[in-house]
């Protein structure tokens, strides 16, 4: 029976396994080859044992694949077998050049489909009990790259900064003294900051402290990427923020942070 020339470009979710839609799972039971990314958790890949599995992920400066060899990787594997799943962390429109794929594979005549995923910017915070919105706190949220294509700084943070918004940032562990630097700069010192390194995994960190003091929760808690910044007032919302004040050897390094909420 053959098989016509397909790409499914699915969402993996935040890490948590079973943070996966029915339509993903259903998306990778079909599929004849899935090519995965890093970020993904490899229990997921036990709903296509007929599928061929091929690594594709890209970390920060260790890319096996070029962006241009993945898409001709799609095209060759979608006209030899068929169903091609793309598999990505999260979703796949949200930072995940899940575009550029399903642009790349139409132009090249494959029938294409999406798979919305559930978004580590948004199921990150709320694993830890942190509502990007709250009536009365917050009435909107930024999504924002830490690092762009340029590998700077995105320029929307400085925006974001100025307003009373909650800032997600992603990919943003490395920029992170130039995060503090901007907050700063506009007087935002002690608002509140959480950090959530590998979230709603089993080998989630956390840690909690103001634009003044976060630099130093990092260094102690050997925080590393990939992470996720959650900054706003809603971060006080966190239920594992009480933990913060539960050593009192720490006490004094979150004081003027404990007073504030």
């Amino acid at each position: 029976m053959y098989n016509s020339p397909k790409l499914s470009v699915v969402g993996a979710g935040p890490g948590d396994p079973e943070l996966i839609t029915i339509k993903a799972i259903n998306a990778l039971k079909d599929a004849k080859v899935v090519l995965f990314d890093a970020l993904i958790n490899r229990d997921l890949l036990k709903y296509c044992p007929q599928a061929e599995h091929i690594f594709v992920g890209k970390r920060k400066d260790k890319h096996r694949y070029s962006q241009e060899q993945i898409n001709q990787l799609i095209v060759k594997y979608a006209f030899e077998r068929g169903h091609v799943v793309r598999l990505k962390g999260g979703d796949p429109f949200i930072f995940g050049r899940g575009s550029e794929e399903i642009n790349y594979a139409k132009s090249k005549g494959l029938e294409t489909a999406v798979v919305s995923g559930i978004t580590s910017s948004v199921a990150v915070p709320a694993n830890v009990g942190i509502p990007l919105t709250q009536r009365g706190t917050s009435e909107s949220f930024w999504v924002i790259t830490g690092t762009t294509t340029q590998k700077k700084l995105s320029d929307d943070v400085r925006l974001a900064a100025q307003s009373t918004a909650t800032v997600v940032i992603l990919m943003g562990m490395s920029k992170l003294a130039e995060i503090v630097d901007i907050f700063s700069h506009y007087g935002k010192e002690n608002i509140p900051v959480g950090i959530i390194q590998n979230g709603t995994t089993t080998n989630e960190q956390t840690g909690f402290g103001t634009i003044k003091s976060i630099e130093k929760v990092v260094a102690e808690k050997q925080l590393t990427a990939p992470a996720i910044i959650v900054i706003g007032e809603v971060v006080r919302e966190s239920g594992k923020l009480q933990a913060v004040f539960e050593n009192v050897s720490e006490k004094s390094e979150y004081i003027n942070y404990s007073i504030q909420a």
